[in-house]
């Protein structure tokens, strides 16, 4: 294939051209940006179902990972009159921007057609995006937790969550963590889903406290812990989502397992390569996260508790 060649793909009934087709992305084993429209082609009802009608910032390598990263949230002038978009406002700044809102897998084509490798969502949706209807724990180990720290600390998380009555639904982070996604009400906005998510991850730290930490400032964290990111909740906080491919040489994709993977998974095996075969085999893990809808009631009412008590909260912006 020459280098100036280029491929039309069919996504449903549109037609995304793909420049570039053998400029080579994940140096590891010489996946191109071919490989990586077609891995997105593969897991597309996962993909879709994991980004649909969210504002969504893009990742995008235009050289590749090995290049620099361009953290984009404004869909460019001169997109396709079919791309949709949803406003999205920063009133700390003073501004806004349209960024892509995908409703279908042409839209993903398209993005990865403009270099994006990571797709980092909302947690709201574009009927209105201040009332998230997504909460997102993230379990994030600092630099010297080993894994078998974080396998322990997702069954604690998952024991609560089932003492809740909510159900979680985990996936890899595609680096070295793992996420659990609750789907909520959209009665709330950002500050209380935030306040609910902090409420959390305390009474996680109570169960394990030789495990995980809440302190919030990362110098004052202790470097064998876990540290579970409430703050992922805050207003414009984004994180891959599930199926997202990440920006590393091994084209690792954060990918929906189920709990009873926990204690085997091996975050390494799960990479544009291997993942097409398992979601042909197993299919979307999260298929039905949008059936299971919780209350962050009980949530808020420990977070008043912690509250009376005394606990801080260094505050959004710490």
């Amino acid at each position: 294939m020459g280098k100036d060649s280029a491929v039309e793909l069919e996504v449903g009934h549109r037609t995304v051209r793909i420049s570039n087709p053998d400029r080579v992305y994940f140096p590891a084993r010489g996946e191109t940006k071919l490989d990586l429209a077609n891995y997105y082609l593969s897991v597309g009802d996962g993909i879709v179902r994991a980004l649909r009608e969210r504002p969504c910032m893009l990742h995008r390598f235009p050289s590749g990972v090995s290049g620099d990263k361009v953290h984009q949230k404004r869909v460019p002038h001169g997109a396709p009159p079919w791309l949709s978009t949803v406003r999205v406002h920063f009133p700390r700044y003073g501004r806004h921007a349209d960024e892509l809102c995908v409703t279908e897998l042409a839209h993903v084509i398209w993005a990865v057609q403009m270099s994006t490798v990571e797709f980092h969502p909302w947690n709201s949706r574009r009927a209105d995006t201040e009332q998230p209807d997504e909460w997102r724990i993230d379990l994030d180990p600092m630099p010297q937790c080993g894994f078998d720290t974080v396998r322990r600390v997702a069954h604690v998380a998952h024991e609560i969550l089932d003492e809740l009555g909510a159900v979680g639904w985990p996936k890899t982070s595609g680096g070295h963590g793992m996420h659990i996604y609750v789907r909520i009400k959209p009665d709330w906005g950002f500050s209380d889903v935030r306040r609910a998510a902090l409420a959390f991850a305390r009474e996680v730290e109570r169960r394990a406290p030789d495990d995980v930490t809440t302190t919030w400032w990362r110098k004052d964290r202790d470097p064998t812990m876990l540290f579970v990111d409430y703050n992922q909740n805050a207003r414009d906080h984004t994180i891959a989502s599930a199926y997202s491919v990440r920006g590393n040489p091994e084209g690792t994709v954060s990918t929906p397992i189920t709990w009873s993977e926990v204690d085997d998974v091996d975050l390494r095996e799960f990479t544009i390569a291997t993942v097409p075969d398992r979601f042909a085999k197993l299919g979307d893990l999260h298929e039905g996260i949008d059936d299971a809808v919780f209350s962050l009631e009980p949530l808020l009412e420990w977070a008043d508790r912690d509250e009376r008590e005394g606990a801080q909260d260094p505050g959004e912006d710490a």
